[in-house]
């Protein structure tokens, strides 16, 4: 019965703290809806006069006439006027909730008010917005068949495989509006891992032989033999086509979308490394042998390239005009035909 006498007294003696530290929280929070109505109103004048700038920099582009902008620029006005009426509204109509409860009201933060489960950004943290942004950058991945253009030969009496010779490509571009008012012309750069593949048929592999590289029979049955250059590149392009613009209050951009382009250039690069892959069974067991060598191919890659796409798939062909083996008296170069993706 003590212990019960006791708690009671205690309750009784914190109740008026609580009750008035409750109500020093609520005027904490009238003060601070007071505040948010004045920054309501600095926030909207300075989000009209970055619109309005942005309408004279059209204006001033020729996109739009005189009478145009002026126009926009009233528009503008009022959409903010209203904008500035109804937040103020809404502030007003919390401190007047607030005023009228003593307790079960919501400490909001100054960066937001919650009306229900709906909520008004009211705070300072905001990403400017670009007006033109000019380059864009986009990852770039192809896929496709790979073999060699040897001189004095048609592909049908190359010695690699002309399905199983594959290359695979993965990196990243960027691209650039060459012209102010107008995207029909883009620069396309970045660069590029390469992984170029030749499949060698007729059971041969290559053999360094001094300062050359020459096919010969290999003495046991080849069950795979593979021969791989793996490059890094610096793809460069012009690029063509159509685009659709769109434009915001305060920006404009332009996009490829589900549009026709030709994308025209070349590339250089170096070689990373080159490796040959032996797949075969010896006295009943299987073997699998790499080698890792130069095997005299040419350190300085360079070459041609090209693609046509609609939208993000492209037919793509890449050529090197470096021969693949730096002193073979035949010249060997590489070629890729195959799909490019540019997920932009």
């Amino acid at each position: 019965m003590r212990t019960l006498l006791l708690l009671l007294i205690a309750g009784i003696s914190l109740l008026p703290v609580k009750i008035s530290a409750q109500t020093t929280k609520k005027q904490e929070t009238v003060l601070e809806l007071q505040a948010q109505k004045e920054q309501v109103v600095l926030d909207e004048k300075e989000a009209l006069k970055i619109e309005v700038l942005a309408i004279n920099k059209r204006q001033e582009s020729g996109e739009l006439t005189a009478e145009e902008a002026s126009v926009l620029k009233k528009e503008a006005a009022k959409k903010h006027a209203r904008n500035i009426e109804d937040k103020l509204a809404i502030l007003e109509s919390k401190i007047d909730l607030l005023e009228r409860n003593d307790a079960d009201f919501e400490d909001d933060s100054v960066f937001g008010i919650f009306i229900g489960k709906e909520k008004l950004q009211l705070g300072n943290d905001k990403k400017e917005v670009i007006y033109d942004r000019r380059t864009t950058s986009d990852l770039v991945l192809a896929i496709g068949f790979n073999n060699a253009l040897i001189e004095g030969q048609s592909l049908n009496d190359s010695p690699y495989k002309i399905g199983g010779s594959r290359f695979f490509e993965l990196g990243l571009a960027w691209k650039t509006r060459v012209f102010t008012n107008s995207n029909f012309l883009r620069l396309k750069y970045g660069f590029s891992f390469q992984f170029n593949g030749l499949k060698l048929d007729d059971n041969q592999y290559l053999v360094e032989q001094g300062d050359q590289t020459v096919l010969e029979t290999f003495p046991l049955n080849l069950d795979k033999s593979k021969f791989r250059m793996d490059h890094l590149v610096f793809p460069v392009h012009f690029e063509f086509g159509p685009s659709t613009k769109h434009t915001g209050d305060n920006y404009f951009r332009y996009s490829t979308r589900n549009q026709f382009k030709i994308g025209l250039g070349g590339y250089a690069g170096f070689n990373l490394l080159t490796i040959q892959k032996l797949k075969y069974e010896e006295n009943g067991d299987d073997r699998k042998d790499k080698f890792k060598q130069n095997f005299n191919t040419n350190n300085f890659i360079y070459g041609l390239s090209g693609y046509v796409a609609f939208g993000g798939t492209a037919l793509y062909v890449k050529y090197d005009l470096n021969t693949i083996f730096k002193n073979n008296p035949v010249a060997q170069r590489n070629i890729s035909v195959g799909l490019r993706f540019d997920m932009d």
